[in-house]
């Protein structure tokens, strides 16, 4: 076995099938742009993309049970009314 594979984990995150791709981060980040409106629920669709693109930015560092929670966190904002205390 060669050990390239330990000096890709070194960098980015290759194992993961998330490599970055400005393309699809564009592309994902205009959808969210194009779907945000007035409603609560095309706000937070806008907020999931956004969450979803930073996948491929290799700017971010996340992982995809991060942006879960986080949307699972969205949702429960939106559930309670917001985040008004």
């Amino acid at each position: 076995m060669s050990s390239s594979g330990d000096d890709e984990e070194a960098g980015t995150d290759s194992d993961d099938g998330f490599e970055p791709d400005p393309e699809r981060v564009e592309r994902l980040r205009e959808i969210a742009d194009d779907v945000r409106g007035e409603t609560s629920e095309s706000k937070q669709l806008a907020n999931i993309l956004y969450r979803t693109s930073d996948l491929y930015d290799d700017r971010e560092e996340t992982s995809p049970e991060e942006i879960v929670r986080n949307v699972k966190f969205i949702l429960e904002v939106n559930e309670r009314g917001g985040l008004e205390r």
